[in-house]
């Protein structure tokens, strides 16, 4: 069973605004979910990306999609984003380049980030950096602490403003050529935009702003004399 298929649970409460769509992160869990990640993955990496040869159904579904664990970006009930995160060796990097752990710190236990699709009219980068923030900790829950990715090279600025780290040759096609990244979990929750574990969304109107709990508490005690022993 994929590990997708697990129960739907959401993943973040405060919605990321993009224009007037709210988008909420979740695990894929239902067949309508997999219908629609089958979808933007054949639109992504077969019409946008030629990764992938066309097909009448105008479908791309995984050749690992049982052992995916898939994390959507959702705005209302349409899937904007999804990326998946697989652990099972060998990866579809190990395939192309022969082990990759010799390019890889030592002693970590590698996990591999795959399939990542956004929707033209998201890729502000927020939905970006929410979709791999939340399959980061994922990750981590799962026992993981470094991520290995082949990154389209259209976004290796994006990649390592986040803190990717490029290694060894390009892989894909002339047409489509990627290039084989990691990094190590630690350094993406320290240096990543806190986009998916925000307490509460943020204001940027002009007023009233939010007032923190230890102010309002401070207002609510009798004031003190600035002569007095106590002050």
């Amino acid at each position: 069973m994929a590990w997708g298929a697990a129960a739907a649970r959401w993943i973040y409460n405060p919605p990321i605004v993009q224009g007037r769509s709210p988008v909420r992160f979740r695990i894929a869990e239902d067949p309508s979910d997999f219908e629609q990640i089958a979808r933007l993955l054949y639109r992504t990496f077969v019409e946008e990306i030629p990764q992938h040869p066309p097909n009448p159904e105008r479908r791309h579904v995984d050749r690992f999609h049982d052992e995916n664990l898939y994390v959507i970006a959702v705005s209302g009930s349409a899937v904007v984003g999804s990326i998946a995160l697989r652990g099972a060796r060998p990866f579809s990097l190990d395939q192309k380049l022969g082990s990759v752990d010799a390019y890889l710190p030592p002693g970590r236990r590698v996990c591999e980030l795959r399939l990542l699709a956004v929707e033209p009219e998201h890729r502000s980068g927020h939905v970006f950096r929410g979709l791999v923030e939340q399959v980061v900790r994922e990750g981590r829950a799962r026992g993981f602490d470094l991520a290995i990715i082949s990154g389209t090279t259209r976004q290796t600025k994006l990649y390592r403003h986040l803190g990717f780290e490029p290694f060894g040759p390009l892989v894909g096609t002339s047409e489509a050529p990627f290039q084989p990244m990691f990094i190590p979990f630690e350094r993406f929750l320290a240096v990543a935009p806190r986009i998916v574990t925000s307490t509460a969304p943020m204001s940027f109107l002009p007023g009233p702003v939010p007032i923190a709990p230890e102010v309002r508490e401070a207002f609510a005690k009798p004031p003190m004399y600035h002569r007095s022993a106590e002050f």
